[in-house]
């Protein structure tokens, strides 16, 4: 084949996708094939399922079948949650950490086998499809079958991410068998196979999970994490269940933004829109400083309760409903200057990485999917004989009642605190839009920037998708994307912000896909954006 130069000196703008029926995903074969199964006569969860199945191949970097996952889904009359998120091996405490790595241990380790909590990525397939599937489970696994079989040619942006994580997990087990063909990650253009991962898929389809969650895979886990010296069991993947939920809420000028209850982060997003509606935003220009500052110090206080009190519900010292108290909101809201920046702590509300993809059918029927190993290659481990790339999930626990977050310290059977969080919008009662923003705690804040853009300055949905982001890191720390604007920069800068212009929009700025609903489905149908920052593709009939 020829050597081409991959990148593009010039600008690439892309547009709206209008369809009756539409996948967005972050890769196109994998919107392929859930636009595969809407017209075998499929339901959105099916096209859902079959993308992200898709996307465990193509996307690796990302995510995987050792992920986990949740979801959001507009059944045409209501809306579902859905928690896939993993749970802590049965042998997992604190003393388990801290024998092992050393008494000074704050979170378990980023990468290796004891970085990996149960997956839910799979489970999620197997519930969603055993409440709203049409087609037989193993049709939407086919096409990410014969992906693994067959290979496909590596895109650019993933390539770049792939070789990037390689220096640092080229030595984890199974890694180099899986990923680096040749002894290297594959080049741009170059055909990748994951045969393993076609195995796991196959048995999975066969069994509609249950070779994954008691079966032959979670044997081959078991084996594998033992010879690692882990504990991770066969037993673990038996006793796990994902859990249907009931998403939470927060309205903002005249909508309703949804998001899945803790563990996960969603209940940020929701918190830094409740301070935004005691601001005009829309009297501000888009991309004006005081909008942007405003953002910025409404998440920054979002963030500073979220890390503080968000892990598993049961353990939480505050409700999501004192989190959300419109008074409470109010009384945070009063914090923010609007000339300086400022390090906020967190209050006291107690009264007295990752791909994402969405899915929308002409009957009405609209998911919001996310699925994530955490970080790049998850835990860096392989199980080698069925390709199973192991999440790294376990290392948001902590370890000891000093750390950031004491009510989310590690325990059998526990959820750890999670980013990934997809969303939904919704006004009076019906359905108006399926998205999600990928990238760790840039999640909810690209939720915000990109809902406020649609909702307060009219931007349609691939506008909102493209336009240059900010991210929050840590007490006055924000990193923007390089084309953001100079002059807001600058003024950003003056009220004290302390910003960093980085050039990876892919690690630092997420990457959304987003489809709103146009009216009938059966008429009008959607509008569907996928984000370039990624290798995606937004696809429809």
């Amino acid at each position: 084949m020829k050597e081409f130069d991959f990148t593009n000196p010039y600008a690439s703008t892309r547009l709206p996708v209008f369809a009756r029926n539409v996948v967005s995903t972050s890769h196109p074969l994998a919107a392929q094939a859930g636009l595969q199964m809407l017209w075998r006569g499929g339901s959105a969860v099916d096209a859902a399922i079959a993308a992200a199945a898709v996307m465990t191949i193509v996307e690796p970097v990302s995510n995987g079948l050792g992920s986990d996952a949740f979801a959001l889904i507009w059944d045409g009359k209501e809306l579902h949650g859905l928690n896939a998120s993993g749970r802590a091996p049965s042998a997992w405490t604190p003393k388990y950490f801290q024998d092992k790595y050393g008494s000074s241990a704050q979170h378990p380790p980023k990468r290796g086998i004891d970085a990996v909590t149960v997956p839910g990525a799979v489970s999620s397939w197997v519930a969603m499809h055993e409440k709203f599937g049409k087609l037989p489970f193993e049709d939407l696994l086919a096409p990410a079958i014969e992906i693994a079989q067959r290979g496909y040619l590596l895109p650019v942006v993933v390539q770049q991410k792939w070789a990037a994580a390689t220096p640092e997990l080229q030595n984890s087990p199974g890694f180099a068998q899986s990923f680096l063909p040749w002894g290297r990650a594959p080049r741009v253009g170059e055909l990748f196979q994951f045969p393993g991962a076609a195995k796991g898929l196959q048995a999975i389809a066969k069994t509609k999970g249950q070779a994954f969650y008691g079966g032959e895979i979670a044997k081959a886990i078991e084996s594998f994490a033992k010879e690692q010296g882990g504990v991770l069991t066969a037993k673990d993947f038996e006793n796990y269940k994902p859990e249907w939920v009931k998403p939470i809420a927060q309205d903002y000028k005249g909508y309703t933004l949804h998001e899945i209850p803790p563990n996960g982060q969603g209940i940020a997003a929701l918190i830094a829109l409740g301070i935004l509606s005691h601001f005009d935003l829309a009297s501000l220009p888009v991309d004006s400083v005081a909008s942007q500052h405003l953002q910025i110090e409404a998440m920054k206080l979002a963030f500073a309760d979220v890390y503080r009190y968000v892990c598993e519900p049961q353990n939480m010292r505050v409700s999501v409903e004192e989190m959300l108290d419109s008074n409470y909101l109010k009384t945070r809201a009063q914090l923010i200057n609007p000339l300086r920046a400022q390090d906020f702590g967190a209050g006291n509300p107690v009264k007295g990485g990752t791909i994402y993809l969405t899915a929308a059918d002409e009957s009405g029927m609209m998911v919001s999917f996310i699925q994530s190993n955490y970080l790049g290659f998850g835990s860096g481990v392989v199980e080698p004989q069925f390709g199973i790339s192991l999440q790294n999930r376990g290392h948001a626990f902590e370890l000891n009642e000093h750390g950031a977050n004491p009510d989310n310290i590690v325990a059998p059977g526990k959820r750890p605190f999670h980013t990934i969080i997809p969303a939904f919008l919704s006004q009076d009662g019906q359905a108006v839009m399926s998205f999600g923003v990928m990238g760790a705690n840039m999640q909810p804040q690209g939720h915000l920037q990109t809902l406020v853009r649609m909702l307060d300055y009219g931007q349609n949905p691939q506008a909102a998708c493209d336009a240059p982001r900010w991210r929050y890191n840590q007490g006055l720390e924000i990193n923007v994307e390089s084309n953001f604007n100079v002059q807001t920069l600058a003024a950003l800068k003056a009220k004290g912000h302390q910003v960093a212009v980085i050039n990876d929009s892919y690690q630092d700025f997420g990457a959304g896909q987003f489809i709103w609903r146009a009216g009938d489905p059966k008429v009008e149908g959607y509008i569907a954006a996928s984000d370039a920052r990624r290798d995606g593709l937004a696809a429809g009939f």
